[in-house]
Formats: C-alpha cells, structure tokens, sequence
C-alpha cells in the first residue's frame, strides 16, 4: 500500500488525537527508522524515550520471539515466571522492595497514588489524602493523571477533575512547605521535567524535600516513567540527588518497546496493599516482562552503557550549546544524560519539521523547547550529523 493511501486511511479510520507528520515508519535498527517509501532518519527521539537500546535490539527481539512462543498472556491469578525475574532485578537495583506491574506510565501513576492514599489513611489519618505535585508537571492522561498534572492544557476539557491535588512551582522546597496541610499525605515530583520543557531543578532541591518529607512524615512519589532506564546516565535519576523515594514508577523505556509499566515502592509502604486493592489484567504479561528483563539485562550489561550514555550527553550538550554561543534566539540549553532540552525564542515547531525533512527525528514541547531524547546507544558522529543539521536550519533562519 502506498505511503499517500496509508495516511488516507489513517485519517479515514483512527481517531483525531495525534497532531502526525506525514510520515509512515516502517523498519528500524539501532539508531535508524526507514519510512513505507525506504527513506532513512536518524532517531533522536527513541519513540519519546522509550528505546533506550535503540530500534529492534537483537537481545529484546529475540527475548521477545522465544517467549511468543511458549506463553504470551496468562492471568495473574497464577504466578508468571518472567514477572517474577524482572520484579528481582528491579528490586535488586533500585531502593525499592515490592513491585507492581501494569501498562503505561499513566497506569503506574494511578497506582501510586492509589499506594499513597491507602497508606495515609491507615497511617496518618483518615483525612490524609492530598497529593502535592508541580505547576508544568506531566503525569499522564487519565483523569486522575491529568489532575496530577500541572497544566491546565490537558485539564480544561475534561472537568470536573478528581479532588485533592495541589500545584506548586517545581525546584521551591519552601513553596512545598507552604502547601503541606493536615489533609496532605505525599508530594509527586518529576526528577527532571521532560514534558514540561526539560526543567532541572536546582541541586539540592530533593535533598531539602526528602529531609522536609522524613520531618512531616510524608510519602514522596517519584515519577521517573521518563527518565528511568538509563536515560539521564544513572538507571534511574534519583540516583544523581543521593536520596531514595518511598514510591517510584516507571514505564516507556522498561520494555524495550513493548507497552509495560511499574510501581515499584518500600516494603512498609507496598504492604498496604492486600489482594482486591489493586490490579491489572495484562499487567506484567508474560511477553511485555520477558522484553523487559531483556532490556534492563542489556542496559546493565558489562556497565558500560550508563557510563557511555551520560558521555554522550555532555557531547551532545556541549554542542548544543556551542550553537547557542552562536545564534542569540536560543535561550537556554539544559538536561541530564541523553535528556536535553534547548529553548527557543520561537519556531521550534518548524525547526522539528525542517530536522524530519532532513532525516532527523527530534520534537519539541511546551511550545518553544527543542526535546532531545535519542537511544542510549547513540555515538559522536550520530551528535555530529544532527548539529550540521541544526546549524544549517538555523543559519537559514538567522540570515532570513
């Protein structure tokens, strides 16, 4: 079929959601995708930070195949083996001692809040069960994810929204102090705000809170569903601020590409929940957790690929902001690891249409922020193509 009849269909037969380029992706390899007419791109995106290894990584696709083959979805009124070894090697390598699995970030989100609440209620009082989150966070797009989300974009359409959130601005401990109340059971932060522009927050900003929270006795919930999985050079982003969450979620990149979301939390908090509390049918399915194990396994294999993703995001870093130096309508150029945001005074929307004409995939986000988020197994001279390429749409625009 060709590539003009497939985006006739797709406007034909699938809901108006998505805002999509005129482009139809069929194949992909390491860093590459090739459209529906054999066009190659460089990925700098990973499917918005999902394929941390890259397209089709022979050790996920193969893991993959040999589980499609004996078991892909059972209920999880049984125990399932490759849920059970991924549950391991999380706990094994992150704070936490119990693991929930589901299906997308948004899912993990309503989980820990669900944990959170549950928790409060039968240990701080019932009236406990207010969550604190950030102005230009993002948490999802349930109703109580986009309730949790600080932005009034993805909220004014679906009122009334689920009670008992409160905003405040991200990286300000004492603007969190100012809001905890007698109804306020956790605090819901990003380690970095992907979503909301790759906002970092100033260095000692956890630290304060986890000693604020560890002071009122409060939860703090940490969605890293974005920057989990290596993405910001650590396997998970807490690590960078030297403190440990009481709930964590994750999803996008945990398997590999294929759809599977956790909740993974301390024991004395995970223990609140007893069977009928919480579940999810095709959570931890048999196939999404054997892709999963497969993924963290070749992400923690060896060691290197941490240590290498984290130099490859301060080379792609110094020459972003090499072309800030450059060209004054770029503001600012921020982010951890192989997360990097850079802002402009305006046009990101056409910068991310010019880089796709060009064979790049890069988006952007609150409007003005260019969003870098490529495969951890990106190298120099992917960086190098990418930063011709800007340069030269920005001379364009800068001379026009």
């Amino acid at each position: 079929m060709s590539t003009d009849k497939l985006i006739e269909d797709s406007k034909l037969y699938l809901m108006n959601t998505y805002n999509r380029y005129p482009v139809v992706f069929v194949r992909g390899r390491g860093m590459k995708l090739y459209d529906s007419d054999g066009k190659e791109y460089t990925d700098f995106l990973a499917g918005i930070a999902v394929n941390n290894l890259g397209h089709c990584h022979p050790k996920v696709v193969v893991a993959m195949q040999k589980q499609a083959q004996k078991l892909v979805h059972v209920s999880n009124y049984f125990h399932i083996e490759p849920q059970i070894r991924l549950a391991k090697m999380l706990v094994q390598n992150s704070f936490a001692d119990r693991v929930f699995f589901c299906n997308s970030g948004a899912e993990a989100n309503e989980a820990a809040i669900k944990l959170a609440r549950k928790y409060a209620k039968e240990n701080m009082g019932p009236e406990r069960h207010e969550i604190i989150t950030a102005y230009n966070s993002f948490h999802g797009r349930t109703i109580a994810t986009i309730t949790a989300t600080g932005q009034e974009k993805y909220q004014k359409s679906f009122t009334p929204l689920l009670p008992g959130f409160t905003y405040v601005p991200f990286g300000d401990v004492s603007a969190v102090a100012d809001a905890i109340t007698g109804r306020t059971c956790a605090v819901m932060m990003e380690p970095i705000q992907a979503e909301g522009g790759v906002r970092v927050p100033p260095e000692n900003y956890f630290r304060e809170l986890r000693a604020l929270l560890d002071e009122k006795g409060l939860l703090l919930i940490l969605d890293e569903v974005q920057t989990g999985m290596g993405r910001t050079g650590k396997l998970f982003a807490y690590e960078h601020y030297g403190i440990e969450p009481d709930i964590m979620t994750l999803a996008k990149a945990l398997g590999g590409g294929a759809p599977i979301g956790a909740m993974l939390a301390k024991e004395s908090v995970a223990d609140t929940f007893v069977p009928g509390d919480h579940a999810s049918t095709f959570g931890g399915n048999p196939l999404a957790c054997a892709s999963g194990l497969a993924t963290l396994e070749a992400i923690l294999e060896d060691g290197w690929l941490l240590s290498f993703a984290a130099r490859m995001g301060e080379y792609l870093k110094k020459g972003l902001s090499n072309l800030q130096k450059k060209y004054p309508f770029i503001r600012d150029v921020r982010g951890k690891g192989l997360l990097i945001g850079m802002e402009l005074e305006s046009g990101a929307a056409e910068v991310v249409k010019e880089a796709l004409k060009e064979g790049y995939v890069i988006n952007y986000t609150m409007q003005d922020v260019l969003r870098f988020a490529p495969p951890l197994i990106v190298t120099e001279d992917d960086i190098d193509g990418l930063l011709d390429i800007l340069d030269r749409i920005f001379e364009k625009r800068h001379l026009g």
